[in-house]
This record gives C-alpha cells, sequence and structure tokens, in this order.
C-alpha cells in the first residue's frame, strides 16, 4: 500500500486538466503560463504567448476599468480582486467572463507571480443553445423526410397518368404541355430525394481529414480558375479520425462550393474594398469542446473561411435548418444534410459570419463512437 510520503503528483498535469481557464504573470505583467483550458479560450498556444504582455488578452479599447492598474495594484499589495461579466476580445468576437486575480508566491526565494483564474459565463448558455439546435435540427429533419415521402407518392401516378395522356393524344402540338408536366414531375422528385437525404448508412474507416481537404481543395481549384485565392493553413499533426471519407468530401465541398458563389455573385464587394477573393482552409487541435451534452478534451476543427459579403443577420441563426437560404437559386438543403452527416460522426458545424469573414468550423472528435441516425 502507499503512504502519503510516496505518492507524487504532477500538478502542472493536474492543473492541465481542469476546465477552469488559469493564467500565469510575471512581475512585468507578461504571460508565464496558461493551462489548456485557457489555450482553448483564446485559441492560443503557451508557448506562444509566453512573454508576451497579458493586457493583450484582458484590455479592449472603450473599457472604462483600468486592468494595468489594477494588476499591478494585487502585484504591490497581494489585494485579490474579482472582475464580473468582463469583455474580453477573441479571434474578433466579444466574449463575457468573470475572472479572479490572485498574487502568488510559492516561497519567499521564488519570484510573484499573478494568478488569474477566468470563467466564460456565456459557456452554459452556449450548451444549452447548441443542444436546442441539434433538437430542433432533428425534429425538423423528420418533418422534411415525412414530407417528402408524401411528395413523392402521388409524382410517380402524375408523370404515369401523363405518359399514358401523351400517347392517348398522339399529338405533336400538345407534346409540349405533356413534357412541361414530366419534367416538372422529374425536378420535384429529384427535390424530394435530396430532403430525404442518403439512405446509405457512411461506412467508417480511418481517415487523414487533410485527405478529403485536398479532393475538395483540387475541385474547387478547377472550377474557380484561379478567380478566387485558395489558401490551405494546415496543422499536419493532427491524429487520424474514424469517419466515412465520400460523405466528408459532401460536406467540405458542400460549404466550400456555397462560398465560392457568394464569392463569384458579389464582385462589387471586392471592389469596394479593393481586396481579391480569397478561400482558406485550415486545420487545427480545438481543446474543451462540449457537443451534444459531451465535452471532449480534445477536438478535430476544420475552418473553410472566406472573406465574402457574409450571410445576412436575419438567417445566420437559422442556416442549418432546411430550405433555409440566402441564395435566389438555392434549396436551403445542402447546409442541413451536411450538418446531419457530421451529427452522425458525432460531431457539429458551426458558423461565425460578419461582412469579410465567414466561418464554418467542422468539430470532430477524434477519440469516441459513432452514432447512426
Amino acid at each position: 500500500m502507499h503512504t502519503h510520503a510516496q505518492r507524487t503528483i504532477d500538478y502542472q498535469l493536474l492543473v492541465d486538466h481542469l476546465s477552469t481557464s488559469i493564467l500565469l504573470v510575471d512581475t512585468d505583467l507578461n504571460i508565464f503560463y496558461l493551462n489548456s483550458a485557457c489555450e482553448a479560450l483564446f485559441d492560443i498556444s503557451s508557448l506562444r504567448a509566453a512573454n508576451t504582455p497579458v493586457l493583450h488578452l484582458l484590455e479592449i479599447p472603450d473599457d472604462d476599468f483600468d486592468t494595468q492598474k489594477a494588476l499591478r495594484n494585487t502585484l504591490e499589495k497581494g489585494q485579490a480582486y474579482t472582475r464580473r461579466e468582463a469583455v474580453i476580445r477573441v479571434n474578433f468576437q466579444n466574449l463575457h467572463v468573470d475572472y479572479t486575480v490572485t498574487q502568488m508566491q510559492l516561497d519567499k526565494t521564488q519570484p510573484v507571480f499573478l494568478l488569474i483564474e477566468l470563467n466564460p459565463i456565456e459557456r452554459m448558455l452556449k450548451i444549452a443553445k447548441e443542444e436546442n439546435l441539434i433538437q430542433q435540427h432533428q425534429v425538423t429533419r423528420q418533418l422534411i423526410r415525412g414530407v417528402a415521402h408524401e411528395i413523392k407518392n402521388p409524382l410517380g401516378g402524375i408523370r404515369g397518368a401523363t405518359q399514358l395522356l401523351a400517347r392517348s393524344l398522339n399529338d405533336p402540338k400538345y407534346n409540349e404541355f405533356t413534357d412541361i408536366i414530366i419534367n416538372e414531375v422529374d425536378r420535384l422528385r429529384l427535390l424530394a430525394d435530396t430532403m430525404l437525404g442518403s439512405r446509405q448508412l457512411p461506412s467508417y474507416v480511418d481517415v487523414n481529414v487533410h485527405e478529403p481537404l485536398e479532393r475538395v481543395y483540387s475541385l474547387v481549384s478547377n472550377q474557380t480558375k484561379k478567380k478566387v485565392k485558395l489558401t490551405r493553413d494546415y496543422d499536419l499533426s493532427l491524429p487520424s479520425i474514424q469517419a466515412d471519407r465520400d460523405q466528408l468530401i459532401q460536406v467540405m465541398l458542400n460549404i466550400s462550393v456555397n462560398a465560392v458563389q457568394a464569392i463569384l455573385e458579389n464582385k462589387a464587394f471586392y471592389r469596394e474594398r479593393e481586396n481579391h477573393p480569397e478561400l482558406i482552409f485550415r486545420t487545427r487541435i480545438q481543446r474543451l469542446v462540449t457537443i451534444n451534452n459531451i465535452l471532449h478534451r480534445s477536438v478535430i476543427r476544420i475552418d473553410i473561411e472566406d472573406n465574402g459579403p457574409g450571410i445576412p443577420a436575419d438567417i445566420l441563426e437559422a442556416v442549418f435548418y432546411p430550405l433555409v437560404t440566402g441564395r435566389a437559386n438555392g434549396t436551403g438543403l445542402g447546409l442541413s444534410i451536411a450538418q446531419n452527416i457530421i451529427h452522425q460522426h458525432n460531431g457539429v458545424i458551426a458558423c461565425q459570419s460578419i461582412a469579410g469573414k465567414t466561418t464554418f468550423s467542422l468539430y470532430l472528435p477524434w477519440e469516441s463512437q459513432h452514432v447512426a441516425k
């Protein structure tokens, strides 16, 4: 049996397993250390952040609170303080957090540090919102499938009756009208099949996510003919995942084609800004991500980002719902089907959009079992 004296604990490993974001700051107010949760919060590695001013993370313009003065006061007097609902800037987005600053000194021979504990107060709201969206998406998918079945049933009869009518009339002057009916029926049947989605269950194999990404990169490159700058920003150290390669290609291609169409249909947007259309394929590890009420220590994040005019604000929240589209010729089914495919991989697709930057992010766990729904 082990005694207390024999036990040793790797405290840095312990801190790295905390869901609370921990930030250690030296006496020059430069970052000394971030734990894994803090790296995920600010989307920056501890190595990259080391020796950079902490004010770059905690201070934003138009904030009446003097962050530097408060930090200095804690360093010199040891007086801890807590800020409620403070706003920090992360990836061009405002994030509301509570954070506490305390003075820390291991012993009198060691320098003084500031220990900053951050708690994003939107985290639980975001989790609840994602769960609600997933549930609504599933209900809507079932509704759409039911409607598609009801549409398909009479279409076969209409098509057959029209063909019989055309043969019975046997008059070329009516062929134009019967052809219109048959063509429109075929179009509706194709739409109904799209609404029903693929009936084929995913075939999971070991996949390096860069394989389908490269396939999509090649297809989009051939389609755009250098009208759009394509940029690859890959983390080649990512682990492989169990996934259906063809379905991943379908999802990535759908998002990429939507982006390219939005780019090419809005040339005036680029003329006004005097910049060039660009599509970025980015891969990263994202730490501490909650998907469908499950907290994953790390997942693979695939970003497909364009610098186009963005998604209209009135449809952004509903962009993954069936039949919601911002394009005149769109069916609004592509993103709904894409979300369903990624859900079968235990993942989720998220979207952020402002004018000049729209990012679809695929979050794919690499250490979990799959669901088939």
